[in-house]
């Protein structure tokens, strides 16, 4: 049964409550809303009293800082990993992959908040966009705790570009979002896991840790849903996937990938090895 609304007209629907996320424009403040507007979604759910889905117009793009300067991904400056410098790079990066991803959390929601889901879909995009915020937080506070600061470099310009891309479709959404860039985290994260530990920056290695962790159920979310849509619609999700990969994603996939905790968030390596151009022997005979 998909079921969206409880009657309660009184408040902001959730897809209103998305929409103040996306168009709010500094980071502190935007994540400080989202765990407002999650934490309300909880309760209402909680309490038997479930706020309405509803509808709304999300903008294309969401509100954004001044800084950072968003460039070409040709054109970010590369910093050695090992230095100081390169490890605060690569903290400014993840905080900026971060606060994408509530918006991308946040997105889902509104933007396909018509599309006849179980309320159970909300509940996981609501939870997502909530640790993500946290998230943010977390990378912020080492990157401030490191003498720098959310904006100080610049960053790369096309992480909105899938969602734009696929505001017109749910399933490519899914396909592309969760299941290919949130699974590329689980690819990378235990190598910077390692570097930080490398250079005994304990603090930083808590906060990735509780990233890698969170990251395999958005994933999970993604593949989920994506199921749920194809079984719907009686497609075949394997194929579908590629269909939808290649249609919307023309970076490809790209090895090594972490089959473990890929396997743990529901996708088989069928579903992603056929998309990279580099297959294990084991694919080509």
């Amino acid at each position: 049964m998909t079921v969206q609304t409880t009657g309660q007209t009184d408040a902001k629907t959730l897809a209103e409550m998305a929409v103040e996320v996306l168009t709010c424009a500094k980071g502190r403040e935007k994540t400080e809303l989202s765990h407002a507007h999650a934490a309300r979604w909880r309760a209402s759910r909680e309490a038997g009293n479930t706020i309405e889905v509803g509808t709304a117009s999300p903008p294309l793009r969401p509100g954004r800082p001044e800084r950072p300067e968003l460039l070409d991904p040709r054109e970010v400056p590369q910093r050695k990993p090992g230095t100081p410098e390169g490890r605060i790079a690569i903290l400014h990066a993840i905080a900026h992959i971060e606060l994408n991803a509530v918006d991308l959390h946040w997105d889902i929601i509104a933007r396909f908040s018509h599309v006849p889901f179980p309320l159970g879909f909300f509940d996981d995009w609501v939870k997502s966009a909530d640790e993500e915020s946290k998230h943010f937080n977390l990378m912020c506070d080492r990157l401030e705790a490191m003498g720098s600061y959310y904006g100080a470099l610049p960053a790369h310009a096309g992480m909105w570009q899938a969602a734009e891309d696929t505001a017109g479709d749910i399933m490519g959404r899914l396909a592309v979002v969760p299941m290919v860039l949130e699974a590329r985290g689980l690819d990378v994260t235990p190598g910077m896991i390692r570097l930080f530990e490398q250079a005994k920056d304990r603090e930083t290695v808590d906060a990735l840790k509780v990233i890698y962790a969170e990251e395999v159920a958005h994933v999970a979310y993604g593949a989920k849903w994506f199921n749920f849509l194809c079984g719907r619609d009686g497609l075949d999700p394997k194929e579908e996937f590629h269909t939808l990969v290649r249609r919307y994603f023309h970076s490809g996939t790209k090895p090594p990938f972490n089959e473990e905790k890929r396997a743990e968030a529901g996708m088989p390596p069928d579903f992603y090895w056929p998309l990279s151009d580099a297959l294990p022997p084991a694919w080509s005979r």
